[in-house]
């Protein structure tokens, strides 16, 4: 598929909705407040903003790419359609009954999220599959056509179906679908067979309850949306980034909308892979930080983590298990309620506390003048000397440092004896100890040593916070790319037309059936290979394959990936020693004298990457001359100093700036701590490094405000 015209990516995070038009070389970039009631209004008025700086009309683009948190926010927030479900009979409470475990364990009062559908919700049919797609009770057409009737007299928008073992044998779950597509064509169905065919019904059947719960919602989005941008204009084809990393057709989207959740993130992990690719980084820690969360993610080999479950809308925002699994492949990453907007607090013990609760773009920090009261993170960044209120966004929000102060002196200084500006320090210590705990906590998880690492930071606040984050860490080096403070639009533009198949067949490596692993494998990439097919691409097609792998008796699998050679052999002696080789990885050691066994098999189908040039290193540093000066408060050192101050567009390749440091730019601002010094790489990314005389060890733990 030849792509004319410009390229524009559009990333709508919940403060921020950010717009990306690269045409000819050339990239330009705005950020509009998110509009809640309309997303698509944003999108229009940022679409017109970069369509006017690049000189085009809107009917010059030639391709729109499209990350939402919309599908996300349906989820939490409970807005979705009205919805059915219909399951096997005696497994109506599955997602109710969820699992055995605990995320709190001597937690007496531990609140589970509530299931998407009431009781009262959950219908069931006479029928059972077992394991092995064996029909162990036949499902009786006449009884389903009454249920259906019964569905239609109750008014439901969508219908999940999720029967047990229907990731082996659909034929019942597609008798369902017949009778509901007879007798109430008007729903919108989900077939767990389709949208989520594995093992594990609980995650299984709520991946297809939240398929169907935002579909009707999602699907009247992007028809809308599409209708809007051709009324502009821009009447071109419209492409969504999914979850693992890929794109997807609006038509594919609109069938699997659960695939969209994490698409915006998603988009800014690939756009770190890129960067590290281009400059040769092959362990990467991601840092993400926008408005309302802050996102980080592991890349090795210029490659994201990736996962095959992930949760959403959890009670406990920290604690794995305490919401609702969505299980589709997505690039594994580590969410903390540490945006701007993230609302800071004293709670019962005098203790400051920051989110997860976000002021968003409506009312906004309390610095936006729009009414809201409460200090978030941007108002303790604005009272710091991080952000100048008057350059805020390129000067488009005037941003008033008066209601910062008033703010954190009403709900944090009032409480704590404390003024504005030690207030704002405690906000900015706090909510910088959390995102640097969640990635040490991810980094052991994941059995990585995060010193060997280098920071990649973007979104419109992570430039503001990496550099303490590094000193909290012990990370050396930090790049910020150009582009940073729209890095997950930019992203979008980078990324692959790509679709992950997924079956569960259960096969012990000792009963390895060769045929029939080569057919399931051709199977689904064929599945794939499809779904790319139909965003119009007609080159060649690339395949990545990969199972997933346990001991007999253990709970949980790891993934093993496979080249197209090894996945076309199926030889279980290959297999196996894959196998070990990233179990000792993980865990320091193999487990003798026990059976493994393949659970999950993947293939996932992706055009090809474009080869990235290097980057040429900076062949001389020079010292750049300051264009100012500005206090700024130092967190490593504890009190203020005064940093030079340069505008991004003004530094030339390999120009140093000696921390302290403030580098702004239209759409964030580049701290530089004391403790660090930054190069102008020749690609335009600012290089952080860590000074000689300052060690990571001496200011990973410096002296910290009162009541932290």
């Amino acid at each position: 598929m030849s792509i004319l015209g410009a390229r524009l990516g559009v990333d709508i995070g919940g403060t921020f909705t950010d717009v990306v038009l690269e045409q000819d070389g050339e990239r330009f970039s705005t950020k509009v407040l998110t509009t809640y009631a309309a997303p698509e209004d944003a999108i229009i008025e940022g679409m017109h903003r970069v369509c006017e700086k690049a000189g085009i009309a809107a009917s010059a683009i030639g391709q729109i790419i499209h990350g939402t948190t919309l599908a996300t926010n349906a989820l939490i927030e409970r807005r979705g359609a009205k919805t059915a479900l219909i399951t096997t009979e005696g497994f109506r409470d599955v997602i109710e009954m969820r699992t055995e475990s605990r995320f709190e364990q001597y937690d007496l009062n531990l609140t589970l999220p509530a299931p998407l559908l009431p009781r009262n919700r959950r219908y069931t049919v006479k029928e059972r599959m077992d394991a092995r797609g064996k029909v162990l009770a036949p499902l009786d057409r006449a009884a389903v056509e009454a249920l259906v009737d019964e569905l239609r007299e109750a008014g439901y928008e969508s219908v999940a179906v999720g029967l047990l073992h229907s990731y082996v044998n659909d034929a019942h779950e597609r008798l369902i679908q017949e009778v509901l597509a007879e007798r109430l064509p008007g729903a919108m169905v989900s077939l767990s067979s389709e949208v989520s065919p594995q093992m594990r019904e609980y995650e299984r059947f709520n991946t297809t309850i939240a398929n169907a719960y935002i579909k009707p919602l999602m699907k009247s989005y992007l028809v809308r949306l599409k209708g809007r941008l051709a009324a502009e204009g821009a009447s071109c084809p419209i492409f969504l980034m999914h979850s693992g990393g890929g794109i997807i057709s609006l038509e594919s989207a609109s069938e699997f909308p659960v695939r969209l959740v994490e698409s915006g993130p998603a988009g800014g992990a690939v756009f770190a892979a890129d960067i590290a690719a281009r400059h040769g980084l092959k362990k990467v820690l991601s840092f993400d930080m926008g408005g309302t969360t802050a996102k980080i993610c592991l890349i090795k080999n210029y490659t994201p983590k990736t996962a095959r479950v992930f949760e959403v809308a959890r009670t406990y925002r920290f604690k794995k298990g305490s919401g609702m699994p969505i299980s589709i492949p997505v690039i594994d990453m580590v969410e903390i309620g540490a945006g701007g907007g993230s609302l800071a607090r004293v709670d019962s013990m005098n203790q400051i506390r920051v989110g997860p609760e976000s002021a968003g773009s409506e009312p906004g920090p309390a610095c936006y003048g729009r009414g809201g009261k409460r200090p978030a993170v941007t108002d303790a960044d604005v009272i710091l000397g991080k952000i100048d209120p008057d350059n805020f966004a390129a000067g488009t929000i005037p941003l008033f440092a008066d209601q910062s102060a008033a703010a954190l002196e009403a709900e944090i200084g009032g409480r704590l004896g404390m003024a504005a500006e030690e207030s704002a320090w405690g906000v900015a210590e706090v909510v910088d100890e959390n995102m640097a705990n969640a990635a040490r906590v991810h980094a052991v998880e994941n059995g990585e040593d995060l010193s060997e690492y280098t920071m990649i930071a973007f979104g419109g606040a992570a430039p503001l916070h990496a550099g303490r984050l590094c000193e909290k860490l012990g990370i050396a080096r930090c790049l910020v790319p150009p582009g940073a403070g729209v890095g997950s639009a930019i992203g979008f533009l980078r990324a692959p037309f790509s679709f992950e198949a997924n079956r569960t067949l259960f096969m012990r490596l000792a009963q390895f059936d060769t045929a029939r692993v080569t057919k399931l494998f051709g199977e689904m990439e064929e599945e794939a290979t499809r779904v790319v097919r139909s965003c119009g691409w007609s080159g060649a097609i690339e395949a990545e394959y990969k199972i997933y792998m346990r001991y007999a008796g253990q709970g949980w699998e790891i993934p093993v990936t496979l080249t197209p050679d090894e996945a076309r052999a199926a030889d279980p002696a290959v297999i196996l020693k894959r196998f070990e080789h990233e179990y000792a990885n993980l865990f320091g050691r193999t487990v003798k004298g026990l059976a493994a066994e393949i659970t999950v098999w993947s293939v996932n189908a992706h055009t090809p990457q474009e080869a990235v040039a290097p980057v040429a290193p900076v062949s001389q540093m020079r010292d750049a001359p300051a264009e100012g000066r500005r206090s700024v408060f130092d967190a490593g050192l504890g009190r203020r100093v005064e940093a030079e101050a340069h505008h991004r567009a003004n530094l030339p390749a390999g120009g140093r700036i000696a921390g302290p440091g403030i580098v702004t730019e239209d759409e964030t601002t580049v701290i530089v701590p004391s403790s660090r010094f930054a190069v102008t790489l020749n690609d335009g990314c600012i290089d952080i490094r860590l000074t000689e005389a300052a060690p990571a060890a001496a200011v990973a733990a410096p002296k910290e405000p009162a009541h932290v």
